[in-house]
C-alpha cells in the first residue's frame, strides 16, 4: 500500500507539469526500500526514465564533489578549516578577501554574493576561460562583511575548487574520482568534460537525462552541464558539473550516513566528517550541506535536525537522517524543457513526507 501511494502521488506530479520524470530511491539501515523510475527522461525523443538514469546533479556537486574532496585534503593535512585564502592561493594576498577562511566558504559566511552571471563576460573573450573566470572571482566586490551573513554562494564553491587544484595538483573531477569514487567502486558519478563530451555521451546514451532548450545555447542539453557559469569554463567546477544516477548517489550517501554514526569508512574521517556536519551561529547550512530549516523545508516535517541533504538547480536532491538511517535521493528532470518550471518547490516536502510515514 505505502509504495503504491507514493508511486501514485509521483505520477500525479508528471501530470500536473511539475517535471517530465523522475527517479526516488530510499534506503533505511542501507537497505534499499524503494527504488522506481518514472515518466520520460526526454520529451522530444521519447525516451522513458530508467532507475539507472544519470542526472545533471547541479548543485549536488557541493556537497558530494567538492566538500568530500576537502576533507580528504584537511585528514592529509594539506589544507585546514580556518586557513586563510590569502595563504593558498596569492591572487588573494592583498584583497579585502585575504581572511576568508574554508570554513566560511563551505558554510556560505565568506561575504561572497549568491551568483554572478560570469559566463556572459567570458563567452565573448578569447582568453582562457577558468583563468579568466578566477581573475572575475579575485575581482568580485564582497556584498557583505566577512563571516556576518550566511547567504548560499555559488561563487565560494568555485573558490574552493580552484584551492583543490592549486594544493593537490589535479583537477577537481579527477581527484574526487582517484581520492573518492574509485575507491569506494563508485562508477557513475563524474564530471563531463565538454572537451570529451562524446565518448561520455556514446558510453551512456540511453542513459542521460535531457535537461532545458537553452534560449541561448540554441539547443537542447544532454551531456552538457546546465550551469552556465560551469559549461563557460569546460564542464567542470566547484559549484556545478556533477552528473550520476541514484544507486551511485545512494553508495556515497551510505559512506556519508557511516561517517557521520561513526560506523567504519572506507575513504571518509568521521572526526572530519562530524565537524563539517556541526552548526555554527545557528545557520541551517553546515560545511558543504544544507540541513531542515525550521520552517518549509524542502526535506518535510519528519527528517531530523540532525539531517543533512542538499538540492540541485535542475531538480535533484538528497537527504540523510542519521537518527533513523533515513537516505532518500529524489530526481528529477525539472527543467526540460524550461528553467523557469518552479513546482518542485511544494512538491518536494510533501514526497519526503509521504516517505516517512510509509517506509520508515
Amino acid at each position: 500500500m505505502g509504495k503504491d501511494s507514493i508511486s501514485r502521488v509521483i505520477e500525479q506530479g508528471i501530470l500536473q507539469g511539475i517535471f517530465p520524470g523522475a527517479v526516488l530511491l530510499c534506503a533505511v539501515n542501507q537497505k534499499i526500500v524503494f527504488h522506481e523510475s518514472y515518466g520520460m527522461a526526454d520529451i522530444f525523443k521519447k525516451r522513458k526514465m530508467r532507475p539507472d538514469s544519470i542526472f545533471d546533479l547541479a548543485s549536488l556537486t557541493k556537497p558530494l564533489a567538492t566538500t568530500l574532496a576537502l576533507s580528504k585534503l584537511i585528514e592529509c593535512e594539506q589544507i585546514f578549516l580556518d586557513q586563510k585564502i590569502g595563504s593558498i592561493l596569492k591572487e588573494f594576498k592583498t584583497s579585502a578577501k585575504a581572511d576568508i577562511t574554508i570554513d566560511m566558504l563551505l558554510r556560505h559566511t565568506s561575504g561572497f554574493p549568491a551568483h554572478r552571471e560570469y559566463f556572459k563576460k567570458i563567452i565573448k573573450t578569447a582568453r582562457n576561460p577558468r583563468q579568466y573566470l578566477r581573475q572575475l572571482l579575485v575581482q568580485e566586490p564582497l556584498e557583505n562583511k566577512i563571516d556576518a551573513f550566511q547567504v548560499y554562494s555559488d561563487l565560494g564553491f568555485m573558490i574552493l575548487s580552484w584551492i583543490i587544484e592549486k594544493i593537490s595538483c589535479q583537477r577537481l573531477d579527477q581527484f574526487v574520482s582517484d581520492q573518492i569514487y574509485s575507491p569506494l567502486k563508485i562508477d557513475n558519478l563524474f564530471f563531463i568534460d565538454l572537451d570529451r563530451k562524446k565518448e561520455k555521451l556514446s558510453q551512456y546514451q540511453q542513459k542521460i537525462v535531457t535537461t532545458q532548450n537553452c534560449p541561448w545555447r540554441k539547443k537542447i542539453l544532454r551531456g552538457e552541464v546546465d550551469d552556465d557559469n560551469a559549461w563557460v569554463v569546460g564542464g567542470i567546477d566547484g559549484h556545478a558539473g556533477l552528473f550520476g544516477d541514484a544507486i551511485s548517489i545512494y553508495e556515497l550517501c551510505c559512506e556519508i550516513l557511516n561517517a557521520m554514526q561513526d560506523k567504519p569508512t572506507k575513504v571518509l574521517a568521521p572526526d572530519i566528517i562530524k565537524t563539517f556536519m556541526q552548526k555554527k551561529n545557528q545557520h541551517d547550512m553546515v560545511a558543504g550541506f544544507d540541513t531542515p530549516s525550521k520552517k518549509n523545508s524542502s526535506s518535510g516535517h519528519f527528517f531530523s535536525s540532525t539531517s543533512v541533504g542538499h538540492l540541485g538547480f535542475t531538480g535533484t536532491s538528497f537527504w540523510i537522517d542519521p537518527e533513523t538511517s533515513m537516505i532518500a535521493i529524489f530526481l528529477t528532470n525539472r527543467v526540460h524543457p524550461s528553467r523557469f518550471n518552479e513546482g518542485l518547490k511544494k512538491f518536494r516536502p510533501q514526497i519526503h513526507d509521504l516517505i516517512y510515514s510509509q517506509l520508515l
